[in-house]
């Protein structure tokens, strides 16, 4: 008996399937491809924005460090720093900002708190020689614009901030100490400086 049934109509539906099936297979390929390179595009790009952002948020120390003596006891009680935004940087907020302290007397504290008085109130009580009034505050806004400057702990363009920072009894006399100033966004500023043999009241240090 005829066979009535042909062969062709197979080959052509199986080689259809194949065709199918690559088409299928190379489009999610395709897919996969295009989404690793979108997500490597977005990730590259973050990495320079953040790069941009890290490198244009800098602060620099501006004049002298002033260390200010104990009242009663030998060390240097406070450091007054004034710091600035490099040439071209951003606005920049402090107030997330952590300062770290260490000497080579064994002193060291991984962050000087915020004046628990206020960021801007800078009257510590007497520690007493403790080391309780080791706290950090902003002391005073240099070329701010009455009614224009930004509010707050925002060190902004043209402008400087003088920082006071609280020492332990370890800053003694020919003392070497480290202060660093790690801003939120933005690079370290360490400030190294020996305290001379004989204190006064008020000296530059050097």
């Amino acid at each position: 008996m005829k066979n009535i049934y042909s062969e062709d109509a197979f080959t052509g539906l199986e080689a259809a399937i194949v065709l199918i099936a690559f088409v299928v297979v190379a489009a999610v390929f395709s897919y996969v491809v295009l989404g690793a390179g979108f997500f490597t595009s977005q990730t590259a790009q973050a990495t320079v924005h953040t790069g941009v952002q890290q490198a244009s948020s800098s602060m620099e120390l501006v004049g002298n460090v002033y260390g200010i003596k104990h009242d009663t006891l030998n060390y240097l009680k406070y450091a007054n720093v004034t710091v600035a935004l490099t040439a071209g940087g951003t606005p920049m907020d402090l107030s997330a900002m952590v300062v770290s302290y260490t000497d080579n007397n064994q002193g060291h504290n991984a962050n000087v708190k915020n004046n628990s008085a206020g960021l801007f109130d800078c009257s510590v009580a007497d520690d007493g020689g403790t080391g309780a009034g080791q706290e950090w505050c902003i002391a005073q806004k240099i070329n701010y614009v009455t009614g224009t400057a930004t509010t707050g702990a925002t060190l902004d363009n043209n402008a400087q901030m003088v920082i006071m920072v609280g020492l332990p009894p370890s800053a003694t006399p020919n003392t070497k100490f480290t202060i660093n100033f790690q801003p939120a966004v933005g690079a370290v500023l360490p400030i190294s400086r020996t305290i001379p043999g004989g204190l006064t009241a008020v000296q530059p240090l050097y």
